[in-house]
């Protein structure tokens, strides 16, 4: 792999300032692990989470150009061209034409909208957390469109289906990532205050 967590984190940070776009970084990276792990695919888990780490690098300063400068950016910075495609590619069909082919490539196209979804339903909880969270509660927020609007139902529903998985399962396993993931996220956040 060209590059690491460090150096990953150095890039991202080159072109992101504001927590709540670090927040969902380092959210999408820690679910992107997990999954590497649940998958089978333990032994590339660096490489999935550098993938979700890097996944928005452009968002924050261009927007209007998301998951096109992204690509631009990486090149510049070395980074190979697998994780700079995978990365890309959760913009298809709304941002570029690069479908996820890879597996990985899917989770993450199935899971970068809805770990949003998961993250705002988390803070409409007294606990604030998703641990106490069930998946019927999850399912009931996702159905309500008006929640969350800036989260894609759309993507998310396309992105079980590239996965060859029933809604349910994608809502589940992600809500389940992200329990599991939850101290080591609220850990790497509080980090950078």
């Amino acid at each position: 792999m060209s590059i690491n967590r460090s150096q990953a984190w150095d890039l991202l940070t080159r072109y992101n300032k504001e927590p709540f776009h670090l927040r969902h970084a380092i959210t999408v990276e820690h679910v992107m692990g997990w999954y590497a792990r649940e998958l089978g695919h333990g032994d590339q888990e660096e490489f999935w989470s550098v993938v979700g780490l890097l996944h928005d690098l452009d968002f924050e300063m261009w927007p209007e150009e998301h998951c096109v400068k992204s690509q631009e950016l990486m090149r510049q910075a070395g980074v190979e061209e697998s994780i700079i495609r995978a990365a890309a590619c959760h913009g298809w069909g709304h941002r570029v034409d690069i479908k996820p082919e890879h597996e990985m490539e899917k989770v993450l196209y199935a899971c970068d909208e809805l770990t949003g979804l998961i993250g705002a339903a988390a803070l409409m909880r007294p606990s604030k957390s998703t641990a106490d969270m069930e998946l019927k509660s999850l399912k009931k927020k996702f159905k309500d469109k008006k929640f969350a609007a800036g989260c894609s139902r759309d993507v998310i529903a396309k992105g079980a289906e590239l996965l060859g998985w029933e809604l349910d399962k994608l809502l589940e396993m992600t809500l389940k990532a992200m329990q599991d993931e939850e101290e080591a996220i609220e850990g790497a956040v509080a980090a950078l205050a």
